[in-house]
């Protein structure tokens, strides 16, 4: 087949997770219209109750998306203008808008270079300068991000939160069904918000989020938070918003619930084959730290000259994205909220410059990963030099 004949291979793909439950999404859809309610109701109960049950916690409440649900989780733990949140700057902006968006001041730290995660030693280091900066505002909570489907150090971070009081916010909107230490993400913080965006693991046909806590105190203020703040219809106990999960989307969401587990096992099949083929090359390839279950919502290479084979690999008819290739903090609506006496990010900072995102999706067949891997394979042979190899900063990456 000539290059100018191959089909284009997608870097994700949520047309095929739809195509492969058509028959049931199209009856859930038909369903929800014939029943003649269309904002709330059961649909969306059936689904928050499976979901919550999915993760392993007693509470969830569907929202608009992701973004809300953090904003919603923010706002539910009573945090908004004065007070300091934690977060990282490698992360969909998502993150720190929400933070913003309650009023509050995000302060973003470094990753460990090998997970990519909030790195812990740096969050004991801002934990402390904030409390050495009052001016800065009253810390409140961390928000640690699953990047990538990779769990953070969940145990580490809960630990330093309990010590100086601090409310955690799992930012799981990249890691339905990730587990670390045999539980699921999203059970370890005070509470959890997802996004359901057709791109996430478990992605709706539309914006939608969710967010999940085993608390009854949290669970009731958000639910109202997302209706304008009523308990009783039209009655405002407390400022509220309007983010309110569609049921059309519940329902749809409900099907792609049960192919979760195994549209993950099948992105598991394909990282595992991109480590075989790949490793020994110029490249630093997924790590995995901890007793963890990674659900590789991206298979996220680094590499040299990285714009080189991101070009080479569309010339290939071989879609690949950047997640993410400018930092929060170095974006122009962000760059100043770093204190200019606050260390830098040298790690979001690197990484930004070398990481690429190679197709990943359960719906990628074996002779679409073999491309992938040949192509890039092709390129690292015709264009890294031994120099190149030696200059390459993998080993101690891989390594840490």
């Amino acid at each position: 087949m000539t290059k100018d004949k191959q089909t284009m291979i997608m870097q994700t793909n949520p047309k095929a997770s739809y195509l492969a439950s058509k028959a049931e999404i199209d009856a859930a859809i038909q369903r929800v219209l014939e029943s003649g309610y269309y904002v709330l109701g059961q649909e969306v109960e059936a689904f928050e109750q499976a979901f919550a049950a999915y993760i392993g916690v007693k509470h969830g409440i569907g929202v608009a998306n992701g973004t809300d649900a953090l904003e919603i989780g923010l706002r539910a733990c009573r945090i908004g203008p004065g007070d300091v949140v934690i977060t990282v700057s490698h992360t969909a902006v998502a993150t720190v808008a929400a933070i913003e968006l309650v009023g509050a001041v995000p302060l973003m730290v470094d990753i460990d270079p090998s997970s990519y995660t909030m790195d812990v030693n740096c969050l004991e280091a801002a934990i402390a300068w904030v409390h050495n900066n009052p001016s800065m505002g009253t810390l409140k909570a961390i928000i640690p991000v699953h990047i990538y489907g990779h769990p953070a150090n969940m145990p580490a971070i809960m630990a330093l939160a309990d010590r100086h009081g601090l409310y955690v916010i799992e930012d799981c909107a990249q890691a339905h069904g990730a587990v670390l230490n045999d539980r699921k993400v999203g059970t370890w913080g005070h509470l959890a918000a997802f996004s359901l965006y057709p791109t996430k693991n478990l992605g709706a046909l539309g914006d939608a989020g969710i967010v999940v806590t085993d608390d009854p105190t949290l669970a009731e203020a958000m639910s109202i938070q997302r209706q304008y703040g009523w308990r009783q219809r039209y009655i405002s106990d407390v400022a509220g918003m309007n983010s309110r999960l569609d049921p059309l989307q519940a329902a749809i969401l409900q099907v792609k619930l049960q192919r979760l587990d195994w549209e993950n096992a099948q992105r598991q099949w394909v990282a595992a084959e991109y480590n075989r083929q790949l490793s020994g090359l110029p490249l630093a390839l997924p790590q995995l730290s901890g007793n963890i279950v990674h659900v590789y919502h991206q298979y996220v290479i680094r590499v040299n000259e990285r714009d080189r084979l991101q070009q080479f690999l569309s010339e290939q008819q071989i879609g690949t994205g950047i997640h993410y290739p400018v930092p929060v903090h170095q974006q122009p609506a962000y760059r100043s909220r770093l204190p200019k006496d606050y260390s830098s990010l040298p790690i979001t900072e690197q990484l930004s410059q070398e990481i690429l995102s190679l197709p990943m999706h359960p719906y990628l067949m074996p002779e679409e990963v073999q491309r992938v891997v040949e192509q890039v394979k092709d390129w690292c042979q015709k264009t890294l030099t031994v120099s190149a190899l030696s200059d390459f900063r993998v080993g101690a990456v891989a390594q840490s």
